[in-house]
């Protein structure tokens, strides 16, 4: 298994996606996180097959419109952010830019 880090900022977007869904309904917010660290997880054996956008690699969670962005490095996998991709492209690309 390849060694994954989730770099702070994208831990921070988890903690807002998981604060989004629990205002909509009490305990959605949980299962968000439940499932996109799962996502995250499943990195360990599938990471690098992932299309490229903004010149990150980008993994599409499995039950929610999010996408988890991360990079390839000599030692392991480097998420960077985890973004709700009903957002605005321009948004996202400049977010992703701002984090490089």
């Amino acid at each position: 298994m390849r060694k994954i880090v989730v770099l702070e900022e994208a831990v921070e977007d988890i903690e807002q996606g998981r604060k989004f869904y629990d205002l909509q309904e009490n305990g959605v917010g949980d299962y968000f996180e439940d499932t996109i660290v799962s996502d995250i997880e499943s990195l360990g054996l599938f990471h690098g097959i992932h299309s490229k956008h903004f010149g990150f690699h980008r993994l599409l969670s499995e039950r929610f419109p999010f996408g988890i962005y991360y990079r390839e490095t000599p030692t392991g996998t480097e998420v960077f952010a985890v973004l709700d991709l009903r957002k605005n492209p321009v948004w996202i690309h400049k977010e992703l830019k701002s984090r490089k």
